[in-house]
């Protein structure tokens, strides 16, 4: 069996932009909400997301790097939205490439990673902080957003309909 990764990323991309949608609904005060670190809030989650995909982006085919916001309003959540659909339609395309090992360098050096490992991680990324961004608008009391409705079942379901 071979995993199909464009499957992956695109799962990836459609929980992206059913949370930020999601988010978007509530008041610009929850982007304060946070776990554990009140320095790791919703709003710098939401940034990092969008950073992330731009690192995963760079890391397999080094589309250039660009500051992203931290989002204090909704309506900045709705531009990194759209920045974080680019970047994600840019790593879907990028697993149509053949696996193939290439060279990162940045400001810490030189390393090799496979692109498939790049693709893969750009995919656990992005479940780990979805979950942290949940968790912590719920601790807080913006409830809502249920992870199960973004998993590979429903995504799945999706798809099927979409056809």
């Amino acid at each position: 069996m071979n995993i199909d990764l464009a499957r992956l990323l695109r799962h990836m991309a459609w929980a992206n932009q059913r949370v930020f949608a999601a988010v978007q609904d509530l008041p610009d005060e929850a982007l304060g909400a946070y776990l554990t670190n009140p320095a790791f809030t919703a709003a710098r989650i939401l940034q990092h997301l969008v950073e992330g995909a731009e690192w995963f982006a760079f890391c397999s085919c080094q589309n250039p790097w660009r500051p992203r916001i931290r989002p204090t309003t909704m309506e900045d959540v709705a531009t990194l939205a759209s920045e974080l659909a680019e970047l994600d339609a840019l790593l879907i395309g990028e697993s149509a490439r053949e696996d193939e090992l290439l060279t990162i360098e940045d400001e810490h050096g030189s390393r090799q990673n496979r692109l498939s490992t790049i693709l893969s991680q750009a995919v656990h990324h992005g479940t780990e902080h979805r979950a942290q961004l949940v968790d912590a608008l719920d601790l807080r009391g913006y409830s809502g957003i249920n992870l199960d409705d973004l998993d590979l079942w429903v995504f799945e379901a999706h798809e099927n309909n979409a056809r």
